[in-house]
């Protein structure tokens, strides 16, 4: 019986799980606040995985990628104690910004209705 989808997704979404953990209980870097991990997109040869999240502190996510970044070794070894890969693949943390911007397309959206209805 096959999987309706591939071992990389598969392995990206308990990679999302087990760092969501991670970072919420074992980071201790001032920098990463309150991170909602989005995505985790692994290729194909399992070397590497793109990290997507978002923080509440939408002007300080430069910071909390650096620290996220900072801290992409030390998460790759917990995560090798948790997953049992051959390789665990290292991490590259990206902030995504698709909802904030999703948000402001909705604000401008509103705007042209409203503006739309005042003429009619």
């Amino acid at each position: 019986m096959p999987y309706d989808y591939s071992r990389t997704d598969r392995i990206g979404e308990q990679i999302k799980r087990e760092l969501a953990l991670l970072i919420r209980n074992e980071v201790k870097d001032p920098r990463v606040g309150m991170v909602s991990i989005l995505d985790v997109k692994v290729t194909k040869d399992l070397s590497q995985a793109k990290v997507y999240f978002d923080t509440i502190q939408q002007d300080k996510h430069d910071e909390c990628q650096q620290g996220l970044n900072r801290a992409a070794s030390f998460l790759r070894g917990a995560l090798s104690r948790t997953i049992q890969l051959r390789n665990t693949p290292s991490l590259l943390f990206i902030y995504d910004d698709t909802e904030q911007k999703a948000n402001d397309l909705s604000v401008l959206i509103d705007k042209a209705v409203q503006s739309d209805q005042k003429d009619s």
